[in-house]
């Protein structure tokens, strides 16, 4: 069997979950395809001292940076230490990281990656509060604020927290099937359901919650009735608004244009629907406001790259036994 050793970079200030999450389920898909040297496991820090994280935990690293032995995949965790990132550490990154066959990053860990070079030219993405400080940072990055991680060749970053363990779980079906990802998800009582494309947050959690009351109660009224009239006429007169000054309103209160807001809403409904029910495609597609099942594969596609039927095929949740 491939073994694919991995070395972890720590540094003070490393957030612990963006260690611990991909480090179990790599530990446990070894575990699982009964090779536990599948993914041999590494830490390293500058000079080999525990570091601690931004909860306050202390991590002892096997090793130094400049020690550690070649590795298959590296990665780099994120966490506050890359607001003020070592500049031993960038340059470490900037000699070694391209040796790699797979360069990772975890939350913030992209920053890391950004500031030694190694993502110029590709797209990215990191914890979705800092993705425009991250662009501004970065220009030379293709910054995409939307996935809960990204594959750009060699290179895979992810969003907040614990996007990293959804990409460990990407990569570990890549490597040894799907079957093996499932049962390591299962253990770890995490899903084996978000694609990388799938949004870092709802529709409600993406835009900013209005600050006036009319406006606030017609952000309600779209997520309670993804399959009503959601014109911006009709959104206007709820609101009590000419269609004009609702449009100008809710884009300055929301972050987003109305139409905007109702597309995530009816696709967030509609991923709902296919996860966790039985409904067919086209009572789905009514369900959710699209009218046609057409329609409905049409928004699937252009947002997450995937027809309806396949996205159930591959996050649909099974029916639990009765007990």
């Amino acid at each position: 069997m491939t073994e694919r050793s991995v070395l972890v970079v720590l540094y003070d200030g490393v957030q612990s979950l963006d260690v611990t999450g991909p480090v179990e389920v790599f530990t446990r898909a070894g575990m699982v395809t009964g090779d536990p040297a599948a993914y041999p496991i590494r830490t390293a820090s500058l000079d080999g001292s525990a570091v601690r994280t931004s909860s306050g935990l202390s991590l002892v690293p096997d090793t130094a940076l400049a020690d550690a032995a070649p590795h298959h995949t590296l990665l780099v965790p994120g966490g506050e230490g890359t607001r003020r990132p070592d500049a031993a550490v960038i340059d470490w990154l900037r000699e070694n990281a391209p040796r790699a066959e797979r360069l990772l990053s975890v939350c913030t860990g992209s920053l890391l990656l950004a500031d030694a070079g190694l993502l110029d030219g590709h797209r990215a993405t990191t914890h979705w509060a800092l993705c425009d400080h991250f662009a501004r940072r970065h220009p030379q990055v293709d910054v995409d604020p939307d996935p809960i991680f990204v594959r750009d060749g060699r290179i895979a970053t992810s969003a907040g927290v614990t996007a990293g363990i959804d990409l460990a779980l990407a990569l570990v079906e890549e490597d040894h099937g799907r079957d093996v990802a499932l049962t390591v998800a299962r253990i770890l009582v995490v899903f084996l359901r978000r694609p990388g494309n799938q949004a870092q947050f709802s529709a409600q959690l993406a835009a900013q919650t209005a600050r006036r009351e009319p406006l606030r109660e017609v952000q309600h009224w779209v997520s309670e009735h993804p399959d009503g009239d959601l014109s911006v006429e009709s959104l206007a007169g709820r609101a009590r608004l000419s269609p004009r000054h609702f449009a100008r309103a809710f884009q300055a209160e929301t972050g987003m244009t109305p139409g905007r807001y109702v597309e995530r809403v009816r696709l967030e409904h509609a991923r709902r629907l296919l996860e966790d029910t039985a409904y067919g495609v086209q009572e789905v597609s009514r369900a959710a406001g699209y009218g046609t099942p057409e329609a409905m594969r049409r928004a699937f596609v252009k947002t997450l790259g995937t027809a309806p039927a396949e996205y159930r095929r591959r996050f649909h949740a099974p029916a639990q036994p009765a007990t």
